[in-house]
């Protein structure tokens, strides 16, 4: 299990007691031998996958020890202990913690906290002791559940919507996510009695050198192997190879398994991958806000 940022302080200041200067690399792997963490946890990224949930505890680990006069960066990439940090081993802590770095005046002063009201500082260092995520994995566990919500949400929109309405729409989808060009001239929306099971039908490039036939389904019961075998004999009589089938509830073990015996090729999206590829090509939704997290750029301190 990977170990909380919290968790990571003491370990982080005993490897380094040496006084030598370490750096990022070695002390992450030092630290991943001490913890006997597997190559499976050390490869587990963050929501966003732009850095390693472990990696990403050490940068805060040391982050917070640096506050509190603990450790010294001395380049890029190195750092070592400070005769403070020394000081403080030397005691034999059995933890450091965002509670114990509090003692210490820079901590306090680097972190914005107040010290004035004694009552509040006791709460605060009762939540501390509670903290175990990064800035970043509270920032992105908060936008997964954000997302969650908005998809459930769009969910609820397109099942209270006409059967027309969510044909025209994915469609629209598909376009979105670069399928023929332009609604004028990428797909249309078949929807009409003797269709054959077939609600839509796109162009799988600008100059409609195949086209993708689509089923769209605004159910609430789940969707069968049936009903995917029914969308195969559909495609036959149409003479095509390439499906697209979307329901906005789900499909079956045995519909997720089945495999037409000619060529035809179906891909199924149901309700859940709907909703995510909605807000992700930005059909349907707006942008309320937005943040942009920065960092140091070493490249511009450097003489």
């Amino acid at each position: 299990m990977i170990p909380d940022f919290q968790s990571l302080m003491l370990p982080f200041m005993q490897h380094i007691t040496d006084g030598n200067e370490h750096s990022t690399s070695e002390t992450h792997d030092a630290l991943a031998l001490h913890f006997k963490l597997t190559n499976e946890e050390l490869n587990q990224y963050l929501p966003s996958g732009k850095q390693t949930t472990f990696y990403n505890r050490i940068y805060w680990a040391k982050a917070h020890l640096k506050m509190a006069g603990l450790v010294e960066n001395i380049k890029r990439g190195h750092f070592r202990i400070t005769e403070q940090g020394k000081q403080v081993l030397s005691t034999k802590p059995s933890e450091i913690n965002l509670r114990f770095l509090k003692q210490f005046p820079e901590y306090i002063e680097n972190t914005g906290k107040n010290r004035t009201d004694e009552k509040s500082n006791s709460s605060e260092a009762d939540n501390d002791s509670e903290i175990n995520a990064t800035p970043e994995e509270i920032i992105e566990s908060s936008y997964i559940k954000i997302r969650k919500n908005l998809a459930l949400e769009l969910l609820t929109k397109i099942k209270s919507s006409t059967p027309t309405f969510f044909e025209n729409l994915v469609v629209e989808l598909l376009v979105k996510m670069g399928y023929g060009g332009t609604i004028k001239e990428a797909g249309k929306s078949i929807g009409r009695s003797g269709d054959e099971g077939i609600d839509g039908v796109i162009k799988e490039d600008r100059l409609g050198l195949d086209i993708i036939y689509i089923q769209a389904k605004r159910w609430e019961n789940v969707v069968g192997r049936p009903e995917i075998q029914k969308f195969v004999g559909a495609l036959a009589g149409q003479g095509a190879k390439k499906g697209v089938f979307i329901t906005t509830s789900r499909f079956t073990d045995e519909a997720k398994e089945y495999q037409p015996k000619n060529e035809t090729k179906i891909v199924l999206i149901d309700g859940k991958q709907l909703a995510e590829l909605m807000i992700d090509y930005d059909l349907a939704v707006a942008t309320t806000h937005t943040f942009t997290i920065k960092r140091i750029d070493n490249d511009y301190f450097e003489e």
